[in-house]
């Protein structure tokens, strides 16, 4: 059987072709699988090259002084290195063999980042009716997808019915009502109520049921004439206490003990997101759900897949000197991205990320107390709560900020006029030449077999994993 081109669609898990677009909108270049919109990197090229090569077109574009003729198009823009994400699935599979990933879209919804990891055989979160059109419309197959949010509107409901979309998660029994009502046919998930204080993002305020009303609900279930088949929990996003997954774990367990003896057929244990990300911190299950159990183990990653794949580089527009009581010298630098654009998920963060400086700086520049202001008039547009230190810098001089890819463009928005973030993608020649041919196309993934959708010896290009390994690279 000869092997599909990019160009006619990618071949997924389940089989099906995921077409990559219409042809005609992605000016293909003769004699190349990829559309001209891809950057194409060359074999020592990085995705942060691309930013630095991009920055010195956009600046020499600017009016030369005294030439009325040129125009200023330093516009904000990021990066995606669709590489970064591939190898992101790769990790995930190795780290945690037992477990199909379900990548939750509302963390970051791109075209092409979807595209990429329906090809790679990955599943899908999906949270509602636009989700799940979006990613059904690239050819995945419903039971791909878990329709992960509890409370969802009826409207919704039908067309996860409608498109044959049966794993749902309920945490009420006013959602079960509907369910029966409006999806008898689905297959439930019931979420458990977690101890999350310890992350970042909590999330138990809003979802989730607690385990004294679990049995209540599983009954209900049963007398409405709907399948529970399995738990869920979500520990909080961005988690820094593991052993929060453990008693999440210990929880399902008691609750498929009581799914077990009211009549459901509970296999489905699903550990949501919020994976710490750090060696040695990997949930384990053998001793509440060891292998060969019959329990299929899914998960909800989307930090762990999308946060190193993007870079936002910003320019700074405008720049004020103020001194302080005690006369203490501080920065405002006005930037054109800010709190309404890639940077509003960061007012939720204790503490700044600091930027790159595209710019020769001498190591012994004094630093300063910086606002970083966004470009429009609200005077809450701050890229962060707290100042940074920084230097003394230019109106026209660039910032990088890597691990732009979690929750930035999704939670975008166009106050005050301002156009979204434009979004570049980069892919290596990896991807470009041996993606068709490294896909896996085992009808099984989904099961309890590991995926192994990419090949031993599937060499990915390393994005720079720190803030250090993009100084090195500065101008």
């Amino acid at each position: 059987m000869s092997k599909p081109r990019l160009a006619e669609g990618l071949v997924g898990a389940s089989g099906v072709s995921i077409p990559i677009g219409n042809s005609k909108e992605s000016k293909e270049s003769p004699g190349s699988t990829w559309p001209k919109d891809i950057i194409a990197l060359e074999p020592v090229e990085t995705a942060w090259d691309v930013v630095l090569k991009k920055i010195k077109e956009l600046s020499d574009s600017v009016e030369k002084e005294g030439d009325g003729r040129g125009e200023d198009c330093r516009d904000a823009f990021m990066v995606a290195d669709l590489g970064v994400l591939a190898n992101r699935h790769q990790v995930f599979c190795q780290a945690l063999p037992r477990v199909s990933p379900f990548y939750a879209v509302k963390c970051n919804s791109s075209p092409w980042m979807l595209r990429i990891l329906a090809a790679l055989g990955t599943s899908f979160d999906c949270a509602s009716q636009g989700e799940l059109e979006q990613v059904l419309a690239l050819g995945v197959a419903p039971s791909r997808i878990i329709y992960a949010n509890p409370c969802k509107p009826v409207s919704h409901i039908r067309c996860a019915a409608l498109h044959g979309v049966k794993l749902l998660v309920f945490d009420s029994e006013e959602e079960l009502i509907k369910v029966a009502q409006h999806h008898p046919g689905a297959r439930l998930v019931l979420r458990l109520w977690t101890q999350d204080s310890g992350s970042l993002f909590p999330l138990s305020s809003k979802f989730g049921a607690r385990l004294e009303v679990c049995e209540h609900l599983l009954k209900s279930a049963r007398d409405l004439g709907l399948a529970v088949v399995g738990t869920s929990f979500h520990v909080g996003s961005r988690c820094q206490t593991p052993r929060n997954f453990m008693k999440a774990i210990t929880d399902c367990r008691r609750v498929f003990e009581m799914g077990s003896r009211i009549g459901h057929d509970m296999r489905l244990l699903d550990i949501g997101g919020g994976f710490p990300g750090e060696e040695g911190s990997n949930p384990e299950f053998e001793e509440d759900f060891p292998e060969g159990s019959g329990i299929e183990i899914i998960a909800e990653p989307r930090r762990f897949y999308a946060t190193s794949v993007c870079m936002t580089a910003i320019n700074i527009i405008a720049k004020k000197a103020v001194l302080e009581p005690g006369g203490r010298r501080k920065l405002l630098y006005y930037l054109n991205d800010g709190h309404y654009g890639t940077f509003r998920i960061f007012s939720r963060e204790s503490e700044p990320r600091m930027p790159i400086v595209v710019k020769e700086l001498s190591p012994k520049l004094p630093l300063f107390p910086c606002t970083l202001f966004g470009p429009t008039c609200d005077a809450f547009d701050k890229l962060f709560l707290k100042e940074v230190q920084l230097p003394e810098l230019d109106v026209g001089d660039w910032l990088v900020f890597p691990f732009m890819g979690a929750y930035t463009s999704v939670m975008s928005s166009t106050f005050n006029g301002f156009s979204p973030t434009s979004i570049c993608y980069a892919v290596g020649p990896e991807l470009r030449s041996g993606y068709p041919q490294r896909i896996c196309t085992a009808s099984s993934h989904i099961a309890n077999e590991p995926c192994g959708c990419l090949r031993p010896g599937f060499g990915l290009k390393k994005h720079p994993a720190t803030s250090d390994d993009y100084e090195r690279h500065r101008m």
